[in-house]
């Protein structure tokens, strides 16, 4: 078992990030102690991957509860959860591949003034 400052800083997040989750409803599988304490089980570390990863891949909190909704409710969502992540996955992928053309003129502005500085210029149109 983990108090909730342990299995903060073993998932690289803070207390106070997972009180948060815990009153946003995404952390129903935590149990707690007689007099409220939450402790954290060796299992509850992949659900906590899980909703880590949805953030981070820019999921609302609002999205995750109902991911988090979805499994609390077994095996009869299975099908619902498979589609749930089949559509972010999509909106992942639209946020790599604009990802992916930022990192093009990114690297075109660097050869750019990498170009210019090797050559001397002292000035230069701001482009």
């Amino acid at each position: 078992m983990y108090t909730i400052t342990e299995a903060a800083k073993r998932c690289g997040l803070t207390a106070h990030t997972l009180r948060f989750y815990d009153k946003e409803g995404l952390l129903p599988f935590v149990d707690r102690t007689p007099s409220g304490i939450r402790t954290f089980k060796e299992s509850d570390f992949e659900w906590l991957n899980t909703i880590s990863c949805l953030k981070d891949t820019g999921m609302p909190i609002k999205r995750i509860r109902e991911f988090i909704d979805l499994c609390m409710h077994g095996n009869t969502t299975l099908e619902q959860r498979l589609k749930f992540l089949r559509n972010h996955k999509l909106v992942v992928e639209k946020q790599m591949n604009e990802l992916k053309m930022h990192m093009k003129t990114i690297n075109h502005k660097i050869q750019y003034y990498e170009t210019v500085v090797e050559a001397g210029i002292k000035e230069i149109h701001n482009k």
